[in-house]
């Protein structure tokens, strides 16, 4: 049941989220037809690269494209699941090729794959196992800042500390107003608004 999962609230930065207030939700997916209507009213520059999802806290798949921020495609809420998302075309449905967590503004951990699964699930769209690019975030107990784990090294990019292996001290924080601080990739990884298998720009948050 989509009220038994965990919901993450926005962290990212506070002017961001202002300045989408105003923003139309990502499109909800609750069947094939949706999933079809959206993919065929969406600009075709906009299916050469993944889409913005969340997991809305009904459970709802939500689409917008991959330049609009999380925090815009579900309202301004919290979220059971946050990423990236592509499809395919399987003969007469739709199913999903790649999925990600990749979320600076909602940084949701890999147990939001239920959710994902679930929403998915409910559309009736076939999807992985799991997330085929899978992101580990941590916050830096010393210095505050966001970091997305690379490589299993657990080191703030910002003040060499030692990030938490264990625990996810982020996502009891208020949502960051520092407007120069985004998520970096801890130690000497890209940035953390690169795809975590990618070295080209990534999404917003």
């Amino acid at each position: 049941m989509a009220g038994a999962r965990r919901r993450y609230r926005y962290v990212g930065p506070a002017d961001v989220r202002a300045a989408v207030a105003d923003s139309a939700q990502g499109r909800p997916i609750r069947s094939q037809a949706d999933l079809d209507s959206y993919l065929a009213a969406v600009d075709p520059r906009d299916r050469d690269e993944p889409l913005t999802y969340v997991i809305d806290c009904d459970g709802t798949l939500r689409l917008s494209p991959r330049r609009s921020e999380h925090v815009a495609c579900v309202g301004g809420g919290a979220v059971l699941g946050a990423g990236e998302i592509d499809f395919a075309a399987d003969r007469d449905d739709w199913l999903v090729t790649e999925v990600s967590n990749l979320s600076t503004g909602y940084c949701p951990d890999l147990t939001s794959w239920a959710a994902v699964a679930d929403g998915l699930d409910r559309a009736g769209i076939a999807h992985p196992d799991g997330f085929t690019a899978a992101v580990v975030f941590r916050r830096c107990l010393d210095c505050g800042q966001r970091n997305v784990v690379r490589d299993d090294d657990y080191t703030c990019a910002i003040c060499d500390a030692e990030l938490p292996e264990d625990v996810e001290p982020r996502l009891t924080a208020q949502p960051s107003t520092d407007q120069s601080s985004p998520v970096t990739s801890a130690r000497r990884g890209p940035s953390a608004r690169t795809s975590p298998a990618k070295t080209s720009a990534g999404p917003p948050g």
